[in-house]
């Protein structure tokens, strides 16, 4: 069978200098195109626009989706004010992300969220983000380790019997770590499949698979043969794609 597209949701960066500083960029970081072609499937950067039709039409060119990482969510989407330790909102792109991921989820295309995808996933299904780890009360660990990429630096318990279980075929991953938010209420129609050890949750899916999203960033460990298992998410994804 023909290799399947894989959209990737892209960002916008503003060029502070050069010829034309405050030109604006459309871009993807170049781990979640490396990741896709590695594990089979053709990565097609789906550039940011606020025209509805053109994301409708993009879509139809994709036969899976990445959610990528980037700006934090907007709180208003699950009925919050701005807290102090809320980071930059860009609520044009949480728009542009969430219908792709309605899009998606009704046209039965398989998506993977990473880190702010993981975020958006669970806020378009109706949950809610601690707006930064410090209004969470407890323990918790350093979830933004600030540097090294391609180094793990916390472990998570993957949840028996949920599709994450089953795709990664371990219990207890290492996973990198580059977030302030984290899930506060999950959505009711949704899984958990996957904690870190203070409790946080890394990993939820759709009841049936169709959608994964994991809060660590498994594109910037592609090429990290200790954890070569995390590209078993873009294996999957693009399996599901061309099915």
């Amino acid at each position: 069978m023909d290799k399947p597209i894989i959209g990737i949701s892209g960002s916008e960066i503003i060029d502070e200098g050069g010829m034309f500083p405050g030109y604006r960029r459309s871009y993807v970081n170049e781990d979640y195109v490396d990741s896709v072609v590695k594990n089979g499937g053709i990565p097609f950067i789906i550039p940011f626009t606020e025209n509805d039709e053109v994301i409708k039409e993009q879509l139809d060119h994709v036969q899976g989706l990445i959610l990528s990482g980037g700006h934090d969510v907007d709180p208003h989407l699950y009925n919050e004010e701005p807290l102090q330790k809320l980071g930059t909102t860009w609520p044009e792109r949480d728009h542009f992300d969430m219908l792709l991921l309605k899009l998606a989820e009704a046209k039965g295309i398989p998506v993977l969220g990473i880190c702010r995808g993981f975020q958006i996933i669970n806020v378009f299904h109706g949950g809610s983000l601690y707006q930064d780890l410090a209004y969470r009360q407890g323990v918790t660990l350093k979830h933004n380790q600030g540097s090294r990429p391609d180094l793990p630096t916390h472990s998570v318990d993957v949840i028996s019997g949920t599709y994450l279980a089953e795709i990664l075929a371990k219990d207890k991953i290492l996973v990198n770590s580059f977030h302030h938010l984290l899930v506060k209420d999950l959505a009711s129609d949704l899984v958990v499949s996957a904690k870190a050890s203070d409790g946080v949750i890394e990993g939820l899916e759709t009841k049936n698979g169709q959608v994964i999203g994991v809060q660590w960033h498994p594109e910037m460990l592609h090429n990290n043969e200790h954890v070569s298992y995390q590209n078993n998410l873009f294996k999957n994804l693009i399996i599901k794609a061309n099915n």
